[in-house]
C-alpha cells in the first residue's frame, strides 16, 4: 500500500521541476511512511511514498524496466495484487525474470507482457500509473470496485495525477476551485462516478484504464457489473459463497507485516474474523482483533431506529469463540469532538464529509491499531453485496424513485440542507441534481429476460449500492486508514464474489426473510449464535450528550468569527439556534448539522477553496 503522484508535460522538461514533483510526492507521506522516491525523465515525472507490506527490502518505487525494442517503462503502484504468485509463475514461464519478491514487479512485467490488458488478469485493490517511453504515453489503471482512490487533472500539455486530490493540488497548475456541481456532490450523498468535487479534476473510474498521450486522453472500461443468469440452487449458492470466502480470506492474509481484523460484532466482520482465525490457527498463528467503543456506551445504550443493540457484547462473543487476541479501543467525547482530530480527517479526505463522530472514531481507531499492526481486514461492503441495509427491506425505500439510502437517511436524520442560506439552497437545486443522477445510475442495471418486476427492482437497488453507495464508504475507509499508514483490505469486494452474489436472485439473497441470508448460512459454522441471530446494526455513533455540548461550544467559537467565509454558505441564523438548544433537545438532525457546519468551516481554513455559489 502506498501513495502515488505524477506529472506528464509534453511541452517541457520536468527535470527542471523537481521541487514541485517532490512537493506533490510528499503530500502522500501519510500513505507511505516507510520510503520515498521520484523518477523524472523529460516529459514524465513519477513520485512514490511506500508503505512496505510485501518484500520489505525489495519493492522500492518508482520501479523501472527496460522494454523489448528499446525504451524504459516506469511505474508507481499503490495496492495489492492478491494473485501475484500465480501471475509470477505464468510470466516466468513466458521468459520474464524477477529480481524481487514484490507484487509491484509482477504487475510491471505483466504490463510488459500484456499491455493495458494486464488489468483483466489482476485480483486485488490497486491504483497504478505506468509511463511507457516507447509510445510516450501514460497508462493509469484502477481496481474494479474502486477500493483504492485515484485522481487526475488534465492540463494544457498533459496531466497531473495522484492517489488523493491533495497531491494534485500541490502543483501550481491545479486550481483550488469548487463549482456548483462540486458543492452539489458534497451535499447530495450520491457519489457520481468520475466526479472529484474539485473543478477540473476527475477520478479514474473503477474498472477503467485512462491513457494520456500527445493526442489527448482516452478512457477504456475493462470491467463493469454485468447481469447474468444464476443457475445454482440455494444449497449450491451457499456452498459457492463459502468456497469463495475461504479463498479470498486466504489470499488477503498474505503479508510480511503484522495483521489484524476490524471486529464490530456484526455478521460481516464476525464472519471474516472467524474465517481468518480458523485459517491462521491451522498454521499455528493467532488473529489480533480490534473494535471501537465509547465510554459508558454499552452500560447506558438506548435503542433507536438505526441501532437496536450495542456492539461490544457481540464483539466479545466472537473474540472468545475464535480465540483472537482482542482489544477494545474506547473513546470519550472530548476525543471525538477534538478540532485537531476533525482537522486530520478533513485533510485525509480532502472534503468536508460531515460525518462527525463516525469519522473521528474511525480515525482514532485506526491510529490506535497502527501501533500494533500494519494490515487490517475489514467487513466493509458486505451489506452492499449481500443486501444488508434496512432500505433493502423498507417498502418506502424500495418503491421510491430515488436512491434508497436517501429515503432512510431522511427518515432518521432529516434534511441537512436547511443549514444553508436560502440563496445557496436555490442555486444548488439538489432535488433536480439527485433526480438526474438517479436516472443516469439506474440505466446501468441490465434486466434478465423473464425477470419479474420485483426481482428487477431489487436488482436495481443492489446495483445502485454496488456502483454508487459503496464507493462513498470505500473512500472513507481508505482515507482514514491511510492517514495513519494502515492498510485496510476488504475481502467482500473481491470481484468474483461481487459478480456471483449480484446475479443471485433476491429470493435467494433473503431466502429466510432476513438480511444477508447467503452470508449467514455460508459462515454459520464459525459464528456464535448471538451474532447469527443479531439484526444488522450500522457503524456505531456515540450517545453521550457531552458530545453534543462540545459541538455547540465549537460552534460558538465559529459564531464569534462573523466574517468567516463559511457564512457565505451556511445560515448564521440556523447556527445560532442550534447552539442555544438545550442538550436533551438536540436531535440527530441538529447534531449532524453542527458537524456539517464545523467540517465546512475547517475545510475552508485548510484548503482556501474558491467557490462558485451562483
Amino acid at each position: 500500500m502506498c501513495g502515488i503522484a505524477g506529472w506528464i508535460s509534453f511541452e517541457r522538461d520536468l527535470r527542471n521541476e523537481q521541487d514541485t514533483v517532490d512537493a506533490m510526492t510528499e503530500t502522500m507521506a501519510c500513505r507511505g511512511p516507510d520510503d520515498r522516491g521520484t523518477w523524472v525523465d523529460g516529459p514524465a515525472a513519477l513520485g512514490h511514498r511506500r508503505l512496505a507490506i510485501i518484500d520489505l527490502p525489495g519493492g522500492r518505487q518508482p520501479m523501472t524496466a527496460e522494454a523489448g525494442g528499446g525504451g524504459t517503462v516506469a511505474m508507481v503502484y499503490s495496492g495489492e495484487a492478491y494473485n501475484f504468485t500465480e501471475l509470477r509463475t505464468e510470466l516466468t514461464a513466458r521468459g520474464h525474470r524477477f529480481t524481487t519478491a514484490s507484487d509491484t514487479e509482477v504487475v510491471l512485467h505483466g504490463y510488459l507482457e500484456w499491455g493495458e490488458a494486464v488489468a483483466d488478469r489482476l485480483n486485488g485493490m490497486y491504483a497504478f500509473a505506468i509511463w511507457d517511453s516507447r509510445e510516450q504515453k501514460l497508462v493509469m489503471i484502477r481496481d474494479r470496485m474502486g477500493i483504492k482512490p485515484f485522481y487526475y487533472y488534465p492540463t494544457d500539455d498533459g496531466v497531473l495525477f495522484g492517489s488523493e486530490p491533495k497531491a494534485i493540488l500541490a502543483n501550481p497548475l491545479a486550481a483550488r476551485r469548487v463549482s456548483l456541481d462540486g458543492l452539489r456532490e458534497l451535499f447530495a450523498f450520491v457519489k457520481t462516478p468520475g466526479h472529484a468535487v474539485w473543478e477540473g479534476m476527475h477520478e479514474v473510474e473503477p474498472g477503467s484504464v485512462v491513457t494520456v498521450g500527445r493526442n489527448g486522453i482516452r478512457t477504456h472500461v475493462y470491467w463493469s457489473l454485468q447481469t447474468r443468469q444464476h443457475t445454482d440452487d440455494k444449497e449450491a449458492s451457499i456452498a459457492r459463497v463459502r468456497e469463495l470466502l475461504d479463498d479470498i480470506v486466504r489470499r488477503q492474509l498474505v503479508a510480511d507485516v503484522p495483521r489484524c481484523t476490524l471486529l464490530s460484532g456484526g455478521l460481516d466482520s464476525s464472519a471474516m474474523t472467524a474465517l481468518a482465525a480458523r485459517q491462521l490457527a491451522a498454521q499455528g498463528q493467532t488473529v489480533r482483533s480490534f473494535a471501537v467503543d465509547f465510554v459508558g456506551q454499552t452500560e447506558n445504550f438506548v435503542p433507536d431506529g438505526l441501532r437496536g443493540t450495542p456492539d461490544t457484547p457481540f464483539v466479545h462473543d466472537v473474540a472468545a469463540g475464535s480465540g483472537t487476541v482482542h482489544q477494545d479501543i474506547v473513546l470519550n467525547s472530548d476525543q471525538l469532538a477534538d478540532p485537531e482530530v476533525r482537522s486530520r480527517m478533513i485533510r485525509a479526505r480532502d472534503i468536508p464529509a460531515g460525518l462527525g463522530d463516525m469519522d473521528a472514531s474511525l480515525y482514532l481507531l485506526f491510529k490506535a491499531i497502527r501501533q500494533h499492526s500494519t494490515v487490517a481486514l475489514s467487513g466493509e461492503s458486505a451489506d452492499e453485496v449481500f443486501g444488508g441495509y434496512q432500505q433493502f427491506f423498507d417498502e418506502e425505500a424500495r418503491k421510491a424513485d430515488t436512491f434508497p439510502w436517501l429515503v432512510r437517511y431522511a427518515q432518521h436524520f432529516g434534511d441537512d440542507g436547511n443549514i444553508l442560506t436560502d440563496t445557496v439552497i436555490k442555486s444548488l437545486d439538489l432535488e433536480d441534481y439527485i433526480r438526474d443522477s438517479y436516472r443516469v445510475a439506474v440505466r446501468g442495471a441490465q434486466r434478465l429476460d423473464g425477470e419479474s418486476d420485483f426481482e428487477y427492482r431489487m436488482r436495481v437497488i443492489c446495483y445502485l449500492h454496488l456502483t454508487r453507495f459503496v464507493r462513498i464508504l470505500l473512500d472513507r475507509k481508505d482515507r482514514a486508514s491511510m492517514a495513519v499508514g494502515l492498510e485496510v483490505r476488504v475481502p467482500f469486494c473481491d470481484h468474483r464474489l461481487v459478480e456471483y452474489v449480484y446475479n443471485t436472485p433476491w429470493e435467494l439473497k433473503s431466502f429466510d426473510g432476513r438480511e444477508k441470508s447467503l452470508l449467514r448460512e455460508a459462515t454459520a459454522d464459525v459464528l456464535p449464535k448471538s451474532v447469527y441471530d443479531r439484526v444488522k446494526s450500522p457503524y456505531p455513533s456515540t450517545q453521550d450528550p457531552k458530545y453534543a455540548v462540545a459541538l455547540q461550544e465549537n460552534a460558538k467559537d465559529l459564531l464569534a468569527k462573523p466574517s468567516h467565509p463559511v457564512f457565505d454558505l451556511v445560515s448564521r441564523a440556523w447556527l445560532e439556534r442550534a447552539v442555544k438548544t438545550g442538550t436533551p433537545q438536540v436531535t440527530q438532525a441538529s447534531r449532524h448539522g453542527l458537524e456539517r457546519v464545523l467540517d465546512l468551516a475547517l475545510w475552508m481554513d485548510l484548503y482556501s477553496p474558491t467557490m462558485a455559489i451562483a
